[in-house]
């Protein structure tokens, strides 16, 4: 069970941080949280990279399943705290324009296969094991992708986070599929290109 609280947790924090502190704010909770569970839970906080890290077989499908709910559990929390307590609901718009569905959606895919290969690599790789830069080199990432192309998206690169900011209103439900579709896509990608990178590495 504390697997399953330090993912809930790291979702709680990652979306709080997304929605009252923008890019800079997503990406300075994640690295703490990455650096305050990885230990316990390998600090994943996004059901995209757990379907990474399932597809390189460092976790079995029961826990990935579980991490899912208490990662989707904890986005919705922040995003009710944020609405209904500190009173920062979003207007519902859209961020996603109209006619920029396919420039959303690659955007999405990239900047999430950038964060899933960059967790594969400094955190379940058998030549990095043990290193300390893994918290703010995924951070960094997600610091990355959001200024490259979040423009083009609003920047989840995580499905959690996109149903939490729909909930909290700063995204639209009619474009949630998309961020599923990006994300999901660009984790399984980056799964894929890490195996055949990394023949050796089982």
């Amino acid at each position: 069970m504390n697997k399953y609280i330090t993912e809930f947790v790291g979702a709680f924090f990652l979306v709080m941080g997304a929605i009252l502190g923008g890019a800079p704010g997503a990406a300075l909770a994640l690295m703490i949280m990455v650096y305050a569970g990885g230990h316990i839970s390998g600090a994943h906080y996004n059901p995209a990279v757990t379907l990474s890290v399932w597809m390189r077989g460092k976790i079995q499908m029961k826990d990935a399943f579980m991490y899912w709910i208490f990662q989707f559990a904890g986005a919705v929390a922040a995003a009710l705290v944020v609405a209904y307590i500190f009173k920062e609901e979003g207007s519902g718009a859209c961020a996603i324009p109209d006619g920029g569905g396919t420039k959303a959606i690659v955007a999405e895919l990239l900047g999430t296969f950038a964060l899933a290969y960059v967790v594969l690599n400094v955190a379940t790789s058998k030549d990095t094991n043990g290193n300390s830069f893994y918290g703010l080199a995924i951070g960094g990432t997600v610091l990355a992708m959001a200024i490259a192309v979040g423009k083009f998206s609003g920047g989840a690169f995580n499905p959690a986070v996109a149903i939490g900011l729909c909930v909290q209103k700063t995204f639209c439900w009619d474009t949630v599929w998309m961020y599923f579709v990006g994300t999901l896509g660009g984790a399984a990608l980056a799964a894929i290109v890490f195996s055949l990178n990394n023949p050796d590495d089982k």
